[in-house]
């Protein structure tokens, strides 16, 4: 059968061709022809910027997976785990293998969650009665992986760090709210869906890829050798540690005014999240005994040439996305669905977000990066990040697990996992219009 295009495919060629069409009505060919070349040079000068914030906060993240973070946090949600698949032996290899997906992704170290996630699809596949048919638990898995809560949007963090932004950090809590519902309703919905289409299963066929290698579906077992440090360095991390919450607490002491809970105050203490967590997760690395300085040198490599691989989706998109703009096509559509999406505080770009990011995460990511590059402190700029930073790609994903194992009848996952994408936007906006 011959290979569909995909729907990223028809998007991008639209968004081209509709702003040349309207250019012509519009009398703004020398505009979108410019368009077309800056927007090009944009992604890339901001595509190279990006390499040493990736390169720093990847590395410091190998230096938390090297100490074994991801298994302690495996080893806090192993209960939940075990109520929200009952039909998974608490002992079972999917079992570790869901937890340690999940927590990958709740950390952000999205390159160690793919080949794991894999590895449970496999082992799910394993208990499944009828070999081609996702069952209840794979459905629910994937629910949660598309959905599931990220504790770090260091990607979205580092894109408004690198375009300028006041306060790059300024969305985290309100990420975490959004991607805490997006969660919430997709298992909800998992459970509820596999209730009613016990008996009814309607056959869905997604896109086959290419069948994974040993190497990509194996998770890494081998433990990273360790150098616990001496008494006396423990004992001068520690006073480190007692000298920082001094400083905190008299940082607070003399404040003029009393610190209220609101989201302007938790705004100006955004500026302190990035240098303690970085400090935070070296100082862990250190206690555990990992080499921080191999360590982090190692993940940074990782951090540049994933850098670098991004720079052909940014300039792709950045040139529809300019081109569109410059032709005039934006402004129509804005005009167009402005009553629609103003009357839920939504800016038409905003909602453009929205139905691409669970088709494409690098067209998405580089439609995100647009924006924030244009106007890195407006409330458009921040929706965008919080919709970006608490959602996944969610036909991707079901494409890419569901492909390695051959399902072809995924029953509830795509509805579980499209209304909990749903729920996540719909928060987005409302936090976002609430906090900024």
């Amino acid at each position: 059968m011959k290979e569909k295009a995909s729907v990223i495919n028809i998007i991008w060629l639209s968004l081209v061709v509709l702003a040349t069409v309207t250019a012509a009505y519009t009398n703004r060919m020398d505009a979108l022809t410019k368009a077309s070349f800056e927007s090009a040079k944009d992604a890339v000068v901001l595509a190279i910027g990006l390499i040493g914030p990736m390169a720093l906060w990847l590395g410091i993240m190998k230096v938390a997976e090297a100490g074994g973070l991801m298994r302690i946090v495996a080893r806090w949600v192993r209960p939940l785990m075990v109520r929200l698949f009952p039909d998974v032996p608490h002992d079972h290899p999917a079992m570790s293998a869901m937890i340690m997906n999940m927590a990958a992704n709740a950390l952000g170290l999205g390159n160690a969650a793919t080949p794991m996630g894999i590895k449970a699809m496999q082992e799910l596949d394993k208990l499944a009665p009828e070999k081609g048919t996702a069952t209840n638990a794979m459905c629910l898995f994937l629910a949660i992986n598309t959905s599931s809560v990220t504790l770090l949007p260091l990607g979205v963090i580092t894109i408004r760090a690198a375009a300028g932004a006041t306060s790059p950090a300024a969305i985290f809590i309100p990420s975490l709210i959004a991607t805490t519902c997006s969660t919430i309703v997709a298992i909800v919905a998992a459970k509820m869906l596999a209730r009613r289409n016990s008996g009814q299963e309607e056959p869905v066929v997604v896109p086959q890829t290419h069948e994974a290698s040993e190497s990509e579906i194996e998770v890494e077992c081998a433990e990273p050798e360790l150098f616990p440090p001496s008494t006396t360095g423990k004992w001068f991390i520690w006073l480190l540690v007692t000298v920082f919450a001094g400083g905190a607490a008299y940082q607070l002491s003399s404040a003029t005014e009393p610190l209220a809970f609101s989201a302007a105050s938790l705004n100006s203490l955004s500026s302190w999240l990035i240098p303690a967590l970085i400090s935070g997760l070296l100082i862990f690395g250190y206690l555990r005994g990992v080499r921080i300085y191999e360590t982090i040198t190692d993940g940074a490599k990782e951090g540049f040439t994933t850098a670098m691989r991004i720079i052909p989706f940014m300039v792709a998109i950045f040139v529809a996305i300019g081109m569109f703009r410059a032709s005039g096509a934006m402004d129509i559509l804005v005009a167009v669905l402005s009553p629609l999406t103003s009357a839920v505080g939504m800016p038409a770009e905003a909602l453009a977000m929205g139905l691409l990011r669970p088709l494409s995460g690098s067209g998405s990511f580089a439609f995100m990066s647009e924006i924030i590059q244009q106007s890195p402190d407006s409330l458009l700029s921040a929706m965008v990040s919080v919709i970006q930073g608490s959602s996944e790609t969610t036909l991707y994903v079901l494409a890419v697990y569901f492909g390695a194992i051959g399902i072809r009848r995924t029953r509830h996952a795509l509805p579980a996992a499209l209304c909990g994408e749903t729920a996540g936007l719909i928060a987005a906006v409302s936090v976002c219009n609430l906090w900024f």
